[in-house]
This record gives C-alpha cells, structure tokens and sequence, in this order.
C-alpha cells in the first residue's frame, strides 16, 4: 500500500518505520521537516513538507499527533488529496468528539475515519508491541487492520466513531488510579521502613500485581522519573476523560482527585516526568528520620 503518515515524534516515528519493515511505501509528514528529514534517512522512507503530500494518492493516510485541533488541522489539508475509499486511521488520544467530527468529514468526502488511540507508551511503538482501540466502519477497520499490526500487538474493534476515543479514556481512567495505589504503597513501604525491592518481591506475584507494579516500581522507589509517558501528556488524557464524564454523567472522583495530584507534580517542575512521579509528591511529604 501507499500510506501516508503525519506525525513523526517518539511514538509515530517508530511505528512508520514498522509500516516501512512490513513492505509499504511510507511517505511522511511532521511539522518541523527537519525531523522528516531525520526520520526519512534513518528508516528509507520517504518525507514531505506538508500533510497534503503525504496524502496524496494515499490508499491510508494514517496520524499521530497532538490534540484536537491538530487532527482537525491535518485533516482538513489531507482530506481533499485522498482518493474515494481511502482510510484514515488517527491514533492520537483526543476527544470523542472530534472523532466523531473527522468522520462525518471523511464521509461527506467518499472515505473512512477510524479513531484508533493507542496503549503501550514509547516502548510499545519502539518494539512494535501496542493494543490499538478503534471506532468507525468495521470493514473500514478489517481493510487497514494487517497494516495496523505491524506496530500492534492488537486491534480491537470497539464500535462507530468516537468508541476507540472512548475506550482510551477507559484506559487512562484505570491507569491514574492504579499509579495512585502504587505510589502509595512505596511511600508506605518507605516510611514503615522495609526494604522496597523485598516488598515488591513479597507481593508482586499475587492480587497486587500490574504492569504498572513490575515497570514502575522500582523506579518510583529510586525518584526516577525522567522517562515514559509525560505528565502534560496525562493530564491532557484526564482532561478529556472529565469533560466527557461531565457529558454523559459518569462518577469519576478518584480520577479528578488524581488530575489534582498530577497538577501538583507539575508545580513541581515535573511537567514531563512519567506519570509514575505521583510517588515524588508523596516522597516531598515523607517525615523526616
């Protein structure tokens, strides 16, 4: 297939080059060219200086970017250069909404729009390992799939337009509150004074065991933050999950106590620490020995 594929940064790029390894041709668009540039020379594909180059012609035009107004931004330039038919796949984490917005967009012009946030962080678009939720035509969806799984381990099919959307705020709503319970078990362990790798060794093959327990808890106990999924990034997630709780009347307390929490990291200069540094706020109150 042709694919073109806007959005080149820590997650899009690493899953462009997937499509590449799979044995597509890959044109490429991000807003700053130099870093086409950069990507196009280290993966063999090819780069463009505007999302309507890299559309043109595409049988999948596929992004990866920022928000709602970037989607709403790339898709109003790319729309009008893709043939009849055509798939777009947009894996930005944004609101139901626009989702639903970009589709009525794409059928007014002969085309598909599936909304396909993605779950996995960098290291799952780095090793090709990502869990894609996606909303909108399901023939649309099983057309694309095989490309998706190139950077996907995978692809559920959740409903019409805006049910990948969400199904991410499904997502993020657990993340927040697991992270939570966790830095609250390392600050615990830390001041009852046990030693947290035997803690972690003692409880983490039984009920209390998460991903997010065998990834981050090590790190959480060193106050090593400088990786992974950013705060800002979270917070823009839990932002839309309130908006839309506000919506359609879910209860979601603990997430917009954790939401306060994460703000409280920002302050804290750690506006693009992981979002496992819930656990510095809680060692900044740790008493003191």
């Amino acid at each position: 297939m042709k694919i073109g594929f806007a959005g080149l940064g820590v997650m899009g790029g690493p899953m462009a080059r997937h499509v590449i390894q799979a044995g597509h041709e890959v044109v490429g668009y991000n807003r700053s060219l130099e870093k086409a540039k950069a990507w196009a020379l280290a993966t063999g594909g090819g780069f463009c200086a505007d999302a309507a180059a890299a559309a043109d012609d595409a049988e999948v035009f596929i992004l990866c970017v920022g928000n709602d107004d970037d989607v709403r931004q790339v898709v109003s330039v790319a729309l009008p250069f893709l043939p009849a038919g055509a798939v777009i796949v947009d894996h930005t984490t944004t609101s139901a909404r626009v989702a639903r917005e970009m589709a009525a967009l794409a059928t007014e012009r002969g085309c598909f729009f599936i909304d396909a946030p993605v779950s996995g962080g960098q290291a799952g678009a780095e090793n090709g390992q990502l869990s894609v939720m996606a909303g909108g035509d399901a023939a649309a969806l099983a057309r694309v799939e095989p490309t998706l799984m190139a950077y996907s381990k995978a692809v559920k099919h959740m409903g019409p337009s805006g049910s990948g959307q969400l199904t991410k705020m499904v997502n993020q709503i657990a993340i927040a509150g697991v992270v939570q319970g966790l830095a609250e078990a390392v600050h615990f362990a830390e001041v009852a004074g046990l030693d947290t790798d035997a803690a972690y060794d003692a409880i983490s093959k039984g009920a209390a065991q998460s991903w997010q327990m065998d990834n981050r808890w090590k790190t959480m106990a060193e106050g090593r933050f400088d990786f992974g999924f950013a705060v800002d990034w979270m917070r823009k997630d839990l932002g839309l999950v309130l908006d839309e709780a506000r919506t359609n009347g879910a209860h979601l307390s603990l997430t917009a106590l954790v939401d306060q929490f994460y703000s409280e990291v920002q302050s804290m200069g750690g506006a693009r620490w992981d979002t496992s540094s819930l656990a510095a706020r809680l060692q900044d109150r740790a008493p003191k020995r």
